[in-house]
Formats: structure tokens, sequence, C-alpha cells
């Protein structure tokens, strides 16, 4: 995705309302989909993200993209997605922690 006015805030401002329910899209597998708007430009002309989540305690941003720069994915990117979300679930709360520290992950939204 090329650079965008996505902030942080935006991000977990969009965990938050998934966390209520208001999800967009379940693509199955541990992959949902959330429209975030973009200042000027609302939900229709923001970026679509696809999160790996269990719905509960875990959110991970895995993709993203600007609704004017493509329509979707394709099938082989989605199911890529989904078995990326079955490893980024699985992993135990140490794992996590070490992908943190080595940078193989960056946590957002930590407290909030």
């Amino acid at each position: 995705m090329r650079k965008t006015e996505l902030t942080e805030r935006m991000l977990c401002t969009a965990i938050n309302e998934m966390a209520q329910g208001l999800i967009d899209a379940d693509l199955y597998s541990g992959v949902v989909k959330k429209r975030i708007g973009l200042p000027g430009r609302g939900k229709c002309g923001g970026v679509r993200t696809l999160i790996a989540t269990n719905k509960g305690t875990r959110w991970f941003f895995v993709f993203g993209f600007e609704k004017n720069e493509r329509a979707n994915i394709d099938d082989n990117e989605l199911e890529a997605l989904q078995d990326l979300a079955q490893q980024l679930l699985a992993k135990s709360g140490k794992q996590l922690d070490e992908a943190l520290q080595n940078g193989t992950l960056l946590e957002i939204c930590h407290g909030h």
C-alpha cells in the first residue's frame, strides 16, 4: 500500500469498533475486513483493511489497500492471508512477545 493518511489512532478506533461487532465482512478462517474512512474522503474513498482475529483479544492488521488502488483481493491472496491468520492466532503469548522484541510484529493500541 502506498503511503496514506491512515494513522495509528484510526487503526485503534477501527479495532474498538470491531471489538463491538462492527465488522464489514467476515472472510472466514480468522480474516475480517474493515473499511476505514480517510479525511475528506469518508469510508467509500478510504482504506480497506484485512485483519487476522479471534474476535476477542487478538487483532492483527495483515493487509490494507485504498479503494481507488484496487477493488478487492483475489482468491489466492485471501487463501494466503487465511493461512497467515491461522499462524498468528496459534502463537503463544511468549511467541508474540518474542516477535515484538525482534521486530517481526509491531504493537499499536497498547493500553487503549
